[in-house]
């Protein structure tokens, strides 16, 4: 009987191993696994530019930019980041409470996982908006999102890396953005914008003057001038803040 006991212990116990350790297996397969992206600052402002101009906002600047514009104001980005984990910047959004994101850079279509972080946010009921810089295919993205295209002027050094095909992916709700630097880049803007069609595919079109490159009245009176539906804008946390100063910018 004493044997019978020792021999039905050492089978219970055998079996408590198994079993704990097949659920310790288990739980390591179905725990969603953490991925890592590199930022450079998460911040809450309001929105400086499109048609979200004014709203609060939480801005997540990745790190990381494949173009090196000549009036790039977030040069700092280009290197500067740590590696954060997708819960911890989905904390840090919580935390700020409101309901407006935008991923910006930097580029934040050059790291691979920044599309799954943003169809978590968008799974989660929030505003996401994507400011990209328009020398990425966009084809892959989530069609709930937002997306604010940069689209490079002659001027900016970049415009040979634009890609054309990524209006074919934009939705009409879409934004398509031209950053010019004087008369020469409106007039290439002006005829993206004829030859596209743009106008009649997108709800807003935006141009922007370079800030401290183009004098704003300047623009506006070449837009009037030509009667081009775009909507002017103005970087307005610039006339917040000092443009150098980091915070809200």
């Amino acid at each position: 009987m004493e044997n019978y006991n020792c021999s039905s212990l050492a089978i219970v116990k055998a079996f408590h191993y198994d079993i704990t350790n097949f659920l310790v297996v288990v739980l390591l397969i179905t725990k969603p696994i953490d991925y890592m992206l590199k930022i450079n600052e998460i911040f809450k402002s309001i929105q400086g530019e499109s048609t979200y101009a004014g709203l609060p906002c939480t801005f997540i600047r990745l790190a990381g930019c494949n173009l090196r514009c000549t009036y790039c104001d977030t040069n700092y980005a280009y290197y500067d980041g740590k590696e954060i984990s997708d819960e911890d910047i989905v904390s840090k959004i919580e935390e700020y409470g409101v309901k407006c994101v935008e991923f910006t850079g930097g580029e934040p279509l050059l790291q691979e996982e920044t599309p799954k972080l943003l169809k978590t946010l968008l799974d989660r009921g929030y505003d996401v908006l994507v400011e990209t810089n328009g020398s990425i295919c966009i084809g892959c993205l989530d069609k709930r999102l937002t997306i604010i295209m940069d689209y490079k002027s002659p001027k900016s050094g970049m415009h040979e890396r634009m890609r054309p095909k990524n209006f074919e992916f934009l939705k009409p709700t879409d934004q398509i953005k031209f950053v010019l630097m004087d008369e020469s880049d409106y007039t290439w803007a002006k005829e993206i914008i004829l030859s596209n069609n743009l106008i009649e595919k997108f709800e807003n079109i935006l141009m922007s003057p370079a800030y401290g490159e183009l004098s704003p009245k300047s623009l506006v009176s070449w837009v009037l001038n030509d009667n081009l539906q775009v909507r002017v804008q103005l970087q307005i946390h610039k006339y917040i803040w000092a443009p150098d100063e980091r915070e809200g910018v």
